[in-house]
Protein backbone atom coordinates (compact mmCIF):
# COMPACT_ATOMS: atom_id res chain seq x y z
CA UNK A 1 0.00 0.00 0.00
CA UNK A 2 1.14 3.42 -1.15
CA UNK A 3 -0.22 7.11 0.23
CA UNK A 4 0.46 9.95 -2.01
CA UNK A 5 0.73 13.34 -0.81
CA UNK A 6 2.15 16.25 -1.71
CA UNK A 7 5.32 16.68 0.40
CA UNK A 8 5.60 12.91 0.67
CA UNK A 9 4.97 9.40 0.31
CA UNK A 10 4.29 6.43 2.63
CA UNK A 11 4.67 3.08 1.62
CA UNK A 12 3.60 0.14 3.83
CA UNK A 13 4.95 -3.00 3.77
CA UNK A 14 3.04 -6.06 3.79
CA UNK A 15 4.10 -7.84 6.91
CA UNK A 16 3.30 -4.28 8.92
CA UNK A 17 6.11 -4.50 10.28
CA UNK A 18 7.52 -0.88 8.75
CA UNK A 19 6.62 2.14 6.65
CA UNK A 20 9.19 3.75 4.56
CA UNK A 21 8.17 7.69 4.55
CA UNK A 22 9.82 9.22 1.21
CA UNK A 23 10.17 12.69 -0.39
CA UNK A 24 7.64 13.56 -3.31
CA UNK A 25 10.66 12.67 -5.77
CA UNK A 26 11.05 9.37 -4.23
CA UNK A 27 14.45 10.56 -1.87
CA UNK A 28 14.69 7.90 1.21
CA UNK A 29 14.13 9.95 4.44
CA UNK A 30 13.00 6.96 6.96
CA UNK A 31 11.88 3.49 6.95
CA UNK A 32 9.72 3.54 10.40
CA UNK A 33 9.79 0.70 12.29
CA UNK A 34 6.56 0.00 13.68
CA UNK A 35 6.95 -1.95 16.47
CA UNK A 36 6.98 -0.46 20.25
CA UNK A 37 8.22 -1.66 23.55
CA UNK A 38 6.11 -0.69 26.56
CA UNK A 39 8.29 -1.77 29.47
CA UNK A 40 6.78 -2.64 32.82
CA UNK A 41 8.63 -2.91 36.24
CA UNK A 42 7.63 -6.47 36.10
CA UNK A 43 8.80 -7.41 32.71
CA UNK A 44 9.99 -5.90 29.36
CA UNK A 45 7.79 -5.89 26.25
CA UNK A 46 8.76 -7.99 23.58
CA UNK A 47 6.35 -8.60 20.61
CA UNK A 48 5.49 -12.82 19.38
CA UNK A 49 3.42 -11.96 16.40
CA UNK A 50 1.98 -9.15 13.77
CA UNK A 51 -1.35 -9.31 12.45
CA UNK A 52 -1.90 -7.92 8.96
CA UNK A 53 -2.82 -4.26 8.32
CA UNK A 54 -5.92 -2.81 8.98
CA UNK A 55 -6.56 -0.12 6.31
CA UNK A 56 -9.72 3.09 7.04
CA UNK A 57 -9.11 5.74 4.93
CA UNK A 58 -6.13 7.37 6.24
CA UNK A 59 -5.62 5.35 8.89
CA UNK A 60 -3.57 2.04 9.23
CA UNK A 61 -3.86 -0.08 11.94
CA UNK A 62 -1.04 -3.11 13.09
CA UNK A 63 -1.74 -5.04 15.94
CA UNK A 64 0.43 -6.89 18.02
CA UNK A 65 0.92 -9.91 20.16
CA UNK A 66 3.01 -8.83 23.30
CA UNK A 67 4.53 -10.88 25.65
CA UNK A 68 3.45 -8.68 28.81
CA UNK A 69 0.22 -6.64 27.65
CA UNK A 70 -3.14 -8.39 26.97
CA UNK A 71 -3.31 -6.54 23.25
CA UNK A 72 -0.59 -3.66 21.46
CA UNK A 73 -0.55 -1.97 18.57
CA UNK A 74 0.01 1.14 16.66
CA UNK A 75 -1.92 3.71 14.04
CA UNK A 76 -0.41 5.71 11.44
CA UNK A 77 -2.86 8.70 10.42
CA UNK A 78 -1.08 9.76 7.22
CA UNK A 79 -2.62 13.43 6.66
CA UNK A 80 -2.40 16.07 4.40
CA UNK A 81 0.88 17.55 5.60
CA UNK A 82 1.76 15.07 8.21
CA UNK A 83 1.78 11.50 9.26
CA UNK A 84 0.94 10.94 13.18
CA UNK A 85 2.34 7.71 15.16
CA UNK A 86 -0.05 6.60 17.73
CA UNK A 87 0.92 3.51 19.82
CA UNK A 88 -1.30 1.88 22.57
CA UNK A 89 -1.34 -0.97 24.63
CA UNK A 90 -4.08 -2.82 26.67
CA UNK A 91 -3.28 -3.74 30.54
CA UNK A 92 -2.13 -3.24 33.51
CA UNK A 93 1.35 -2.10 35.20
CA UNK A 94 3.91 0.56 35.95
CA UNK A 95 5.74 1.80 33.03
CA UNK A 96 9.53 1.99 32.48
CA UNK A 97 10.67 2.38 29.32
CA UNK A 98 8.59 3.56 26.14
CA UNK A 99 10.26 2.92 23.40
CA UNK A 100 8.60 4.36 20.29
CA UNK A 101 9.68 3.57 16.24
CA UNK A 102 11.44 0.86 17.22
CA UNK A 103 10.95 -2.65 19.78
CA UNK A 104 11.98 -6.15 20.60
CA UNK A 105 11.15 -9.54 18.21
CA UNK A 106 10.59 -12.72 18.62
CA UNK A 107 8.83 -13.19 15.55
CA UNK A 108 9.27 -16.27 14.16
CA UNK A 109 11.67 -16.21 10.48
CA UNK A 110 13.11 -12.89 11.99
CA UNK A 111 15.62 -12.40 13.67
CA UNK A 112 15.73 -11.27 17.56
CA UNK A 113 16.39 -8.22 18.92
CA UNK A 114 15.78 -5.03 18.84
CA UNK A 115 14.47 -3.04 15.64
CA UNK A 116 14.58 0.60 15.31
CA UNK A 117 14.13 2.75 12.24
CA UNK A 118 16.33 3.42 9.79
CA UNK A 119 17.07 6.79 8.50
CA UNK A 120 18.69 8.94 5.66
CA UNK A 121 18.89 12.05 7.57
CA UNK A 122 22.29 13.33 8.72
CA UNK A 123 21.69 16.10 10.90
CA UNK A 124 19.39 16.53 14.08
CA UNK A 125 18.53 19.87 15.39
CA UNK A 126 17.38 19.58 19.45
CA UNK A 127 15.82 22.68 20.99
CA UNK A 128 17.32 21.88 24.10
CA UNK A 129 20.72 23.64 24.27
CA UNK A 130 23.52 21.22 25.36
CA UNK A 131 26.96 21.58 24.31
CA UNK A 132 27.20 25.77 24.21
CA UNK A 133 29.58 25.58 21.15
CA UNK A 134 27.23 23.67 18.54
CA UNK A 135 24.02 24.47 17.47
CA UNK A 136 23.11 21.49 15.95
CA UNK A 137 24.50 17.46 15.56
CA UNK A 138 25.05 14.48 13.70
CA UNK A 139 21.97 12.60 13.76
CA UNK A 140 24.13 9.68 15.04
CA UNK A 141 24.84 11.54 18.27
CA UNK A 142 22.14 11.15 20.85
CA UNK A 143 19.64 14.11 22.30
CA UNK A 144 17.45 14.72 25.17
CA UNK A 145 14.74 16.62 26.63
CA UNK A 146 13.27 16.74 29.57
CA UNK A 147 13.66 17.94 33.16
CA UNK A 148 16.51 16.55 34.67
CA UNK A 149 20.11 17.42 34.58
CA UNK A 150 23.02 19.30 35.67
CA UNK A 151 26.83 20.17 35.43
CA UNK A 152 28.04 17.08 36.06
CA UNK A 153 29.68 15.80 33.28
CA UNK A 154 26.90 13.82 30.45
CA UNK A 155 24.21 15.74 32.13
CA UNK A 156 24.17 19.00 30.69
CA UNK A 157 21.25 19.43 28.94
CA UNK A 158 19.45 21.34 31.52
CA UNK A 159 19.40 24.71 29.65
CA UNK A 160 15.54 24.80 29.52
CA UNK A 161 13.48 22.09 31.21
CA UNK A 162 11.52 21.66 29.48
CA UNK A 163 12.64 22.32 25.85
CA UNK A 164 9.87 21.39 23.47
CA UNK A 165 9.63 17.88 22.70
CA UNK A 166 10.25 18.13 18.49
CA UNK A 167 13.01 17.42 16.85
CA UNK A 168 14.04 18.50 13.05
CA UNK A 169 16.02 15.88 11.06
CA UNK A 170 17.83 17.43 7.74
CA UNK A 171 18.83 14.81 4.86
CA UNK A 172 22.07 17.20 4.26
CA UNK A 173 24.99 18.22 6.81
CA UNK A 174 23.99 21.16 8.25
CA UNK A 175 26.03 23.48 11.18
CA UNK A 176 23.65 26.41 11.17
CA UNK A 177 19.91 25.98 11.77
CA UNK A 178 18.78 28.85 9.57
CA UNK A 179 20.81 27.74 6.56
CA UNK A 180 18.44 26.39 3.82
CA UNK A 181 18.18 22.47 2.81
CA UNK A 182 17.02 21.03 0.01
CA UNK A 183 13.39 19.64 0.73
CA UNK A 184 13.20 21.71 4.28
CA UNK A 185 13.27 20.15 7.89
CA UNK A 186 11.37 17.43 8.61
CA UNK A 187 10.32 17.47 12.45
CA UNK A 188 9.52 14.55 15.01
CA UNK A 189 7.07 16.67 17.79
CA UNK A 190 5.74 14.81 20.78
CA UNK A 191 1.80 15.79 20.95
CA UNK A 192 -0.06 15.40 24.47
CA UNK A 193 -1.70 17.30 27.10
CA UNK A 194 1.27 18.48 29.52
CA UNK A 195 -0.61 16.09 32.34
CA UNK A 196 0.19 12.84 30.02
CA UNK A 197 3.63 13.85 29.96
CA UNK A 198 4.89 11.83 32.73
CA UNK A 199 8.53 10.70 31.65
CA UNK A 200 11.22 12.64 32.90
CA UNK A 201 12.82 12.72 29.63
CA UNK A 202 12.54 11.97 25.70
CA UNK A 203 15.64 10.36 24.51
CA UNK A 204 16.47 10.43 20.37
CA UNK A 205 18.48 7.09 20.85
CA UNK A 206 20.80 6.54 17.33
CA UNK A 207 21.75 2.99 16.17
CA UNK A 208 24.14 2.60 12.50
CA UNK A 209 22.04 4.36 10.50
CA UNK A 210 18.52 4.39 12.64
CA UNK A 211 17.51 5.53 16.10
CA UNK A 212 14.24 5.49 18.19
CA UNK A 213 12.23 7.17 20.68
CA UNK A 214 12.86 6.34 24.43
CA UNK A 215 10.54 7.84 26.66
CA UNK A 216 11.64 7.17 30.57
CA UNK A 217 8.57 6.74 32.98
CA UNK A 218 10.89 5.30 35.94
CA UNK A 219 7.99 3.01 37.03
CA UNK A 220 5.11 5.80 37.83
CA UNK A 221 2.70 5.60 35.73
CA UNK A 222 -0.27 2.75 35.92
CA UNK A 223 -1.52 1.74 33.20
CA UNK A 224 -4.94 0.08 33.95
CA UNK A 225 -7.09 -0.67 30.95
CA UNK A 226 -5.66 1.27 27.31
CA UNK A 227 -3.11 2.98 27.54
CA UNK A 228 -2.10 5.24 24.61
CA UNK A 229 1.44 6.58 24.33
CA UNK A 230 1.41 10.49 23.89
CA UNK A 231 1.27 10.93 19.25
CA UNK A 232 4.37 11.49 17.37
CA UNK A 233 3.61 13.98 14.92
CA UNK A 234 6.16 13.40 11.88
CA UNK A 235 5.98 16.97 9.72
CA UNK A 236 8.25 17.35 6.41
CA UNK A 237 9.07 20.35 4.42
CA UNK A 238 9.58 23.02 7.21
CA UNK A 239 11.74 26.04 6.00
CA UNK A 240 14.05 25.85 9.38
CA UNK A 241 13.81 23.95 12.87
CA UNK A 242 12.07 27.18 14.24
CA UNK A 243 9.65 27.36 11.61
CA UNK A 244 8.75 23.55 12.77
CA UNK A 245 8.45 24.64 16.75
CA UNK A 246 5.97 27.31 15.08
CA UNK A 247 4.14 24.45 13.68
CA UNK A 248 4.25 22.19 17.31
CA UNK A 249 3.34 25.08 19.04
CA UNK A 250 0.32 25.86 16.85
CA UNK A 251 -0.58 21.83 16.25
CA UNK A 252 -0.79 21.67 20.31
CA UNK A 253 -2.95 24.66 20.67
CA UNK A 254 -5.01 23.21 17.60
CA UNK A 255 -5.57 19.51 20.27
CA UNK A 256 -5.97 21.41 23.53
CA UNK A 257 -2.74 20.19 24.71
CA UNK A 258 -1.46 24.01 25.17
CA UNK A 259 -2.57 27.49 25.68
CA UNK A 260 -3.39 29.36 22.50
CA UNK A 261 -1.30 31.83 21.14
CA UNK A 262 -2.87 35.12 22.62
CA UNK A 263 -1.43 39.00 23.32
CA UNK A 264 -1.06 39.35 26.50
CA UNK A 265 -1.29 43.08 28.28
CA UNK A 266 1.51 42.92 30.21
CA UNK A 267 2.71 46.30 32.85
CA UNK A 268 5.39 48.03 31.75
CA UNK A 269 7.78 47.51 34.02
CA UNK A 270 8.58 44.51 33.11
CA UNK A 271 9.93 45.23 29.97
CA UNK A 272 12.17 47.10 32.07
CA UNK A 273 16.40 45.95 31.80
CA UNK A 274 17.48 43.86 34.57
CA UNK A 275 20.08 43.66 37.14
CA UNK A 276 20.68 40.34 38.73
CA UNK A 277 23.43 40.12 41.30
CA UNK A 278 24.48 36.54 40.79
CA UNK A 279 27.58 37.42 38.68
CA UNK A 280 28.73 40.20 40.86
CA UNK A 281 28.57 37.62 43.86
CA UNK A 282 30.54 35.16 41.71
CA UNK A 283 33.10 38.28 41.45
CA UNK A 284 33.31 39.20 45.05
CA UNK A 285 33.60 35.04 45.64
CA UNK A 286 36.69 34.70 42.68
CA UNK A 287 38.44 37.62 44.62
CA UNK A 288 38.31 35.54 47.78
CA UNK A 289 34.92 36.94 49.21
CA UNK A 290 33.80 33.25 50.18
CA UNK A 291 30.97 31.25 48.43
CA UNK A 292 28.80 33.26 45.83
CA UNK A 293 25.53 32.14 47.89
CA UNK A 294 26.98 34.00 51.18
CA UNK A 295 27.68 37.33 49.24
CA UNK A 296 23.75 37.59 48.44
CA UNK A 297 24.03 40.63 51.41
CA UNK A 298 21.61 43.76 51.48
CA UNK A 299 25.18 45.91 51.89
CA UNK A 300 26.81 44.24 48.70
CA UNK A 301 23.57 44.98 46.43
CA UNK A 302 23.67 48.13 47.40
CA UNK A 303 27.16 48.72 46.53
CA UNK A 304 26.28 47.17 43.28
CA UNK A 305 23.39 49.53 42.52
CA UNK A 306 25.44 52.33 43.62
CA UNK A 307 27.92 51.53 41.14
CA UNK A 308 25.54 51.44 38.52
CA UNK A 309 23.93 54.29 39.07
CA UNK A 310 27.07 56.37 39.42
CA UNK A 311 27.28 55.47 35.98
CA UNK A 312 24.11 56.67 35.22
CA UNK A 313 22.23 52.86 34.96
CA UNK A 314 19.13 52.48 36.71
CA UNK A 315 17.88 49.12 36.43
CA UNK A 316 13.30 48.43 36.02
CA UNK A 317 13.88 45.59 38.05
CA UNK A 318 15.94 43.84 40.59
CA UNK A 319 17.19 40.47 40.87
CA UNK A 320 17.95 39.12 44.50
CA UNK A 321 19.67 35.65 43.55
CA UNK A 322 21.13 32.70 45.74
CA UNK A 323 21.00 32.72 48.67
CA UNK A 324 19.09 35.25 50.13
CA UNK A 325 17.02 32.90 52.41
CA UNK A 326 17.91 31.32 55.58
CA UNK A 327 16.67 28.18 53.93
CA UNK A 328 15.66 27.02 50.35
CA UNK A 329 12.14 25.44 51.67
CA UNK A 330 11.19 27.55 54.15
CA UNK A 331 12.22 31.21 52.16
CA UNK A 332 12.59 32.74 55.41
CA UNK A 333 14.65 36.11 55.37
CA UNK A 334 18.25 35.87 56.36
CA UNK A 335 18.18 38.56 58.13
CA UNK A 336 22.02 38.31 58.97
CA UNK A 337 21.96 39.12 55.38
CA UNK A 338 19.14 41.32 55.35
CA UNK A 339 18.18 43.08 58.20
CA UNK A 340 15.07 44.97 56.94
CA UNK A 341 14.08 43.18 53.48
CA UNK A 342 10.85 44.63 53.66
CA UNK A 343 11.89 48.00 54.02
CA UNK A 344 14.86 47.49 51.08
CA UNK A 345 12.11 47.04 49.19
CA UNK A 346 10.00 49.71 49.91
CA UNK A 347 13.10 51.76 48.89
CA UNK A 348 13.37 50.85 45.43
CA UNK A 349 10.13 50.69 44.74
CA UNK A 350 10.37 54.83 45.86
CA UNK A 351 13.14 54.48 43.23
CA UNK A 352 10.45 53.62 40.54
CA UNK A 353 12.62 49.69 40.59
CA UNK A 354 10.88 46.85 41.24
CA UNK A 355 12.82 43.53 42.72
CA UNK A 356 12.32 40.12 42.29
CA UNK A 357 13.41 37.11 44.18
CA UNK A 358 15.34 34.16 43.17
CA UNK A 359 13.54 30.56 44.28
CA UNK A 360 15.21 27.49 44.24
CA UNK A 361 12.56 25.12 42.73
CA UNK A 362 12.32 21.44 44.38
CA UNK A 363 14.19 22.30 46.98
CA UNK A 364 12.70 21.78 50.87
CA UNK A 365 15.67 22.48 53.06
CA UNK A 366 14.35 23.82 56.80
CA UNK A 367 10.86 21.72 55.58
CA UNK A 368 9.27 18.13 56.85
CA UNK A 369 10.73 15.26 55.47
CA UNK A 370 6.65 13.93 55.30
CA UNK A 371 6.47 16.80 52.87
CA UNK A 372 9.08 15.31 50.04
CA UNK A 373 9.01 13.21 47.77
CA UNK A 374 11.79 10.35 49.34
CA UNK A 375 14.31 8.02 48.95
CA UNK A 376 13.40 4.14 50.08
CA UNK A 377 15.35 4.80 53.13
CA UNK A 378 12.95 8.00 53.97
CA UNK A 379 15.93 10.73 52.75
CA UNK A 380 13.97 13.67 50.65
CA UNK A 381 15.21 14.30 47.28
CA UNK A 382 12.50 17.27 46.87
CA UNK A 383 9.76 18.99 47.71
CA UNK A 384 6.18 16.94 46.84
CA UNK A 385 3.48 19.08 44.56
CA UNK A 386 1.36 15.62 44.95
CA UNK A 387 1.01 15.97 48.81
CA UNK A 388 -1.57 18.56 49.78
CA UNK A 389 -0.30 19.57 52.96
CA UNK A 390 3.17 20.20 50.93
CA UNK A 391 0.96 22.44 48.34
CA UNK A 392 -0.43 24.14 50.94
CA UNK A 393 2.96 24.72 52.36
CA UNK A 394 4.70 25.98 49.18
CA UNK A 395 1.43 28.39 48.61
CA UNK A 396 2.06 30.14 52.12
CA UNK A 397 5.89 30.48 51.49
CA UNK A 398 5.12 32.38 47.85
CA UNK A 399 2.60 34.30 49.57
CA UNK A 400 4.67 35.68 51.92
CA UNK A 401 7.35 36.22 49.65
CA UNK A 402 5.24 38.17 47.43
CA UNK A 403 2.32 39.73 49.56
CA UNK A 404 2.11 42.82 51.62
CA UNK A 405 1.73 41.39 54.92
CA UNK A 406 5.30 39.22 54.67
CA UNK A 407 8.87 40.36 52.07
CA UNK A 408 6.06 42.01 49.16
CA UNK A 409 8.74 41.34 46.26
CA UNK A 410 7.20 41.57 42.94
CA UNK A 411 8.03 38.66 41.93
CA UNK A 412 10.25 35.23 41.03
CA UNK A 413 12.79 34.00 39.28
CA UNK A 414 12.68 30.60 39.55
CA UNK A 415 15.74 28.38 39.27
CA UNK A 416 16.54 24.52 38.90
CA UNK A 417 13.59 22.75 37.62
CA UNK A 418 16.40 20.43 36.62
CA UNK A 419 16.18 19.02 39.65
CA UNK A 420 12.73 17.59 39.18
CA UNK A 421 12.76 13.75 41.21
CA UNK A 422 14.24 10.91 39.31
CA UNK A 423 14.40 7.56 40.22
CA UNK A 424 12.14 4.69 40.01
CA UNK A 425 12.83 3.53 44.08
CA UNK A 426 11.73 7.35 44.91
CA UNK A 427 7.90 7.15 46.65
CA UNK A 428 5.54 10.16 46.05
CA UNK A 429 2.39 10.92 47.98
CA UNK A 430 0.07 11.06 44.76
CA UNK A 431 0.54 10.70 41.15
CA UNK A 432 2.04 12.27 38.87
CA UNK A 433 5.54 12.51 37.44
CA UNK A 434 8.33 13.79 35.49
CA UNK A 435 7.75 16.51 33.14
CA UNK A 436 4.15 16.43 34.03
CA UNK A 437 5.24 16.66 37.81
CA UNK A 438 7.42 19.87 37.16
CA UNK A 439 3.73 21.71 35.83
CA UNK A 440 2.48 20.81 38.53
CA UNK A 441 4.86 22.73 41.04
CA UNK A 442 4.97 25.52 39.03
CA UNK A 443 1.15 25.75 39.13
CA UNK A 444 1.30 25.91 42.40
CA UNK A 445 3.75 28.75 42.47
CA UNK A 446 2.61 30.68 39.89
CA UNK A 447 -1.50 30.53 40.97
CA UNK A 448 0.38 31.96 44.64
CA UNK A 449 1.75 34.52 43.46
CA UNK A 450 -0.97 35.68 41.01
CA UNK A 451 -3.75 35.37 43.58
CA UNK A 452 -1.35 37.21 45.81
CA UNK A 453 -0.09 39.81 43.59
CA UNK A 454 -1.59 40.03 39.87
CA UNK A 455 1.30 41.81 38.58
CA UNK A 456 3.80 39.74 39.77
CA UNK A 457 6.23 38.52 37.19
CA UNK A 458 7.41 35.06 37.60
CA UNK A 459 10.58 33.91 35.25
CA UNK A 460 11.46 30.46 34.15
CA UNK A 461 13.62 28.60 31.61
CA UNK A 462 10.85 26.15 30.43
CA UNK A 463 9.99 26.81 26.81
CA UNK A 464 7.64 24.36 26.02
CA UNK A 465 4.58 25.39 24.73
CA UNK A 466 2.39 24.05 27.70
CA UNK A 467 4.20 25.77 30.34
CA UNK A 468 2.88 28.89 28.48
CA UNK A 469 0.41 29.01 31.60
CA UNK A 470 3.27 28.76 34.45
CA UNK A 471 5.58 31.86 33.39
CA UNK A 472 5.45 35.51 32.22
CA UNK A 473 9.14 35.49 30.52
CA UNK A 474 11.86 32.52 29.76
CA UNK A 475 15.38 33.08 30.60
CA UNK A 476 18.08 32.07 28.37
CA UNK A 477 19.79 30.48 31.09
CA UNK A 478 23.73 30.24 31.55
CA UNK A 479 25.67 30.71 28.60
CA UNK A 480 28.49 28.33 29.52
CA UNK A 481 28.72 24.74 30.95
CA UNK A 482 31.29 25.40 33.10
CA UNK A 483 31.89 21.42 34.11
CA UNK A 484 33.41 20.52 30.74
CA UNK A 485 36.73 19.31 29.74
CA UNK A 486 38.58 22.08 27.72
CA UNK A 487 35.75 24.75 28.58
CA UNK A 488 38.00 27.61 27.03
CA UNK A 489 38.64 29.04 24.60
CA UNK A 490 35.21 29.97 23.45
CA UNK A 491 35.16 31.94 20.73
CA UNK A 492 31.56 33.37 20.70
CA UNK A 493 28.57 33.44 22.84
CA UNK A 494 26.05 35.15 20.59
CA UNK A 495 25.10 31.84 17.85
CA UNK A 496 24.39 30.15 21.22
CA UNK A 497 22.11 33.07 22.80
CA UNK A 498 20.80 33.57 19.41
CA UNK A 499 19.71 30.14 19.01
CA UNK A 500 17.83 29.65 22.58
CA UNK A 501 16.17 32.89 21.56
CA UNK A 502 15.07 31.61 18.86
CA UNK A 503 13.58 29.08 20.37
CA UNK A 504 12.19 30.43 23.53
CA UNK A 505 10.17 33.11 20.89
CA UNK A 506 8.84 30.27 18.55
CA UNK A 507 7.92 28.12 21.04
CA UNK A 508 6.04 30.45 23.16
CA UNK A 509 5.65 34.14 21.43
CA UNK A 510 3.11 35.76 23.67
CA UNK A 511 5.94 35.17 26.66
CA UNK A 512 9.03 37.84 27.53
CA UNK A 513 12.39 36.56 27.30
CA UNK A 514 15.16 37.24 29.77
CA UNK A 515 18.53 37.15 27.80
CA UNK A 516 20.77 36.08 31.06
CA UNK A 517 24.35 37.44 31.28
CA UNK A 518 26.32 34.84 33.08
CA UNK A 519 29.24 33.29 32.54
CA UNK A 520 31.25 34.80 29.71
CA UNK A 521 34.96 33.96 29.62
CA UNK A 522 35.81 37.20 28.64
CA UNK A 523 34.95 41.06 28.34
CA UNK A 524 34.95 40.79 24.62
CA UNK A 525 32.76 38.48 24.68
CA UNK A 526 30.20 40.17 27.12
CA UNK A 527 30.38 43.32 24.65
CA UNK A 528 29.48 41.14 21.57
CA UNK A 529 26.73 39.50 23.13
CA UNK A 530 25.58 42.81 25.13
CA UNK A 531 24.94 44.08 21.18
CA UNK A 532 22.66 41.64 20.67
CA UNK A 533 20.43 41.22 23.42
CA UNK A 534 17.98 44.13 21.94
CA UNK A 535 16.95 41.64 19.34
CA UNK A 536 15.79 38.97 21.73
CA UNK A 537 14.11 39.94 24.88
CA UNK A 538 14.99 42.05 27.72
CA UNK A 539 18.47 42.99 28.42
CA UNK A 540 19.74 41.69 31.50
CA UNK A 541 23.02 42.66 33.43
CA UNK A 542 24.64 40.32 36.11
CA UNK A 543 27.66 42.56 36.45
CA UNK A 544 28.66 46.18 38.34
CA UNK A 545 32.34 46.29 38.56
CA UNK A 546 34.00 43.35 36.97
CA UNK A 547 33.86 40.16 35.42
CA UNK A 548 33.65 37.14 37.96
CA UNK A 549 35.67 34.40 35.09
CA UNK A 550 38.04 36.52 34.10
CA UNK A 551 38.56 39.37 36.18
CA UNK A 552 38.50 41.60 33.90
CA UNK A 553 36.93 45.11 35.34
CA UNK A 554 34.28 47.28 33.17
CA UNK A 555 34.98 50.35 32.28
CA UNK A 556 33.65 53.54 31.25
CA UNK A 557 33.13 52.05 27.50
CA UNK A 558 31.33 49.16 28.72
CA UNK A 559 29.04 51.13 30.67
CA UNK A 560 28.54 53.68 27.90
CA UNK A 561 28.09 50.71 25.74
CA UNK A 562 25.58 49.25 28.61
CA UNK A 563 23.56 52.65 28.65
CA UNK A 564 22.76 52.55 24.56
CA UNK A 565 21.91 49.40 24.83
CA UNK A 566 19.21 50.13 27.37
CA UNK A 567 18.42 53.55 25.70
CA UNK A 568 17.70 51.54 22.70
CA UNK A 569 15.39 49.05 24.33
CA UNK A 570 13.37 51.47 26.17
CA UNK A 571 13.23 53.25 23.24
CA UNK A 572 11.64 50.55 21.72
CA UNK A 573 8.86 50.27 24.03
Amino acid sequence: MIVERASYSLELAPSGLRATLRAPQGEHWLTLSLLAAFDRRDGVDETLAVSAPVVDGATIAVERTSTIWERAGVQLVCGEDAVELRAWVEGAGSLTDLHLLGGRSLLPGLANGFYPTGTSFRTLFSPNPGDPARLVRRASEPAVIGVSGDGALGRGHWFFTPAPLCLAFATEDVDDPEEAVAGGWLSLAVAAPVSELGFVQLAYQPADRAFHLLLDYEGHTEASGRFDAPALVLTPGCETPYAALRTHRDDLAARGAAPSVRRRDVPAWWREPMFCGWGAQCGLSAGGGGPAPSLATQANYDAFLATLAGEGLIPGTVVIDDKWQEAYGTNAVDRSKWPDLPGWIDERRQLRQHVLLWWKAWDAEGLPDELCIRTPEGKPAGLDPTNPEARSVLHDAIAHMLGPDGIDADGLKIDFTARTPSGQALEAHGRGWGIALLHELLSVVYAAAKEVKPDALVITHTPHPSFADVTDMVRLNDMLRLDDPGLLPVDSVVPQMRFRGRVASAALPDVLVDTDDWCVPDKRTWREYLELKPQLGVPSLYYATHLDWSGERLDETDYAALRDVWAEWRARG
